[in-house]
């Protein structure tokens, strides 16, 4: 488990000496959550490239600092990982751009994106709470709903997590998604927890259902 802030500066403080071009990474995920002081520890570095490019020196990078690449688990299966990569204590889950199906780490996401730290070559900024929200409502790995919880307690821009799935929807393409978030929020809103959104995701999520049964119909 990774507990302190300085573990993951020096994780990247040492990257950032091995990557061959100037790179910007976005952390999203509990890394950030620790980092804000919203979560205690966290086992995984969740991390997005926006470049083919980065992301193939990033994984080179990893690599040759004594990284390996690791069986992807089960409790991944909604996501894209391009790779999982473990050395000690620090996993590292990387992703280009796609994390979920048809969802993408966007331009509105990389401008809400907060820059910590130049390290090295790299450039390393934390996901907005937002995202991060956004992010864990599509998981099924422990802890996430407890994190959701979390964020929402620390006040959210609601109107800023409806706007982000709108602009998936139109230009990532819809997808399935959709129906993954609104679970997650059926659940915390049976859990006491205040979703102003609740009633746009369910139109969302219906729209998303009826056209898919269109499809299928065909």
């Amino acid at each position: 488990m990774i507990t302190r802030f300085d573990e993951i500066k020096a994780l990247f403080e040492e990257i950032g000496s091995s990557v061959k071009r100037r790179t910007s990474i976005y952390l999203i995920g509990g890394g950030v959550l620790l980092i804000r002081g919203m979560k205690a520890s966290t086992k995984d570095i969740d991390l997005v490239v926006d470049s083919k490019e980065e992301f193939e020196d990033m994984n080179e990078a990893l690599i040759g600092i004594g990284f390996k690449t690791k069986k992807v688990s089960r409790v991944y299966d909604r996501f894209e990982l391009a790779n999982q990569l473990i050395r000690d204590e620090f996993q590292v889950d990387l992703f280009h751009k796609k994390v979920c199906s048809k969802f993408q780490y966007s331009k509105n996401m990389i401008i809400r994106s907060e820059k910590i730290f130049d390290a090295g070559k790299l450039r390393l900024f934390l996901c907005s709470n937002e995202d991060i929200f956004l992010f864990k409502t599509m998981t099924e790995r422990q802890g996430d709903i407890s994190d959701c919880i979390e964020l929402i307690k620390s006040g959210l821009d609601w109107k800023t997590i409806l706007s982000e799935m709108k602009y998936q929807i139109k230009n990532c393409g819809e997808g399935i998604w959709v129906t993954w978030i609104g679970e997650r929020l059926d659940i915390l809103e049976e859990r006491g927890l205040n979703i102003p959104i609740m009633r746009e995701t369910d139109k969302l999520r219906v729209k998303y259902l009826d056209e898919f049964e269109k499809r299928r119909k065909k």
